[in-house]
């Protein structure tokens, strides 16, 4: 009896191996994390000055923990760049150039505009989604406690 209780709380426990994502379900989570791109970025730079690099660095290690993101590619240049050059053009960011040895890098830091549309999308999320986001975020991650 105690051996079998024991079991049932280790098989809860246990993490699944990696899913494999395929077709439609890679194409929803892609395109739930570009949606959370801009935001993402700019929410990283309200809390330390970064420059492009090192913004791809802290994604690729975010992607990296999990194993089931083994089949998302992190966001390389091509995607972060363009939101910078945004967020910086809508006055959400101010780039700085400075030297590092022989080399420039732009770091950006957030402005008072930007540090405000933080504010803003907390309170909408707080007041507006979270409870949705609850309900939703309950079941995808816990589908099994109704049953």
């Amino acid at each position: 009896m105690e051996e079998d209780k024991e079991n049932m709380d280790s098989d809860k426990k246990k993490v699944p191996e990696e899913i494999p994502l395929q077709g439609f379900d890679q194409k929803m989570i892609r395109s739930f994390m570009r949606g959370f791109g801009k935001t993402m970025v700019l929410w990283m730079i309200s809390k330390n000055r970064l420059h492009g690099y090192e913004i791809m660095n802290k994604l690729h290690h975010y992607y990296s923990l999990e194993e089931a993101h083994a089949n998302l590619k992190p966001p390389g240049p091509s995607v972060i760049y363009p939101i910078l050059h945004d967020l910086e053009k809508k006055g959400l960011i101010k780039g700085i150039w400075e030297t590092q040895g022989k080399r420039k890098v732009k770091y950006y830091e957030i402005t008072p505009d930007g540090e405000a549309t933080i504010q803003r999308i907390k309170n909408v999320i707080e007041s507006k989604i979270a409870p949705l986001w609850e309900d939703f975020w309950g079941e995808m991650f816990a589908p099994d406690k109704d049953k």
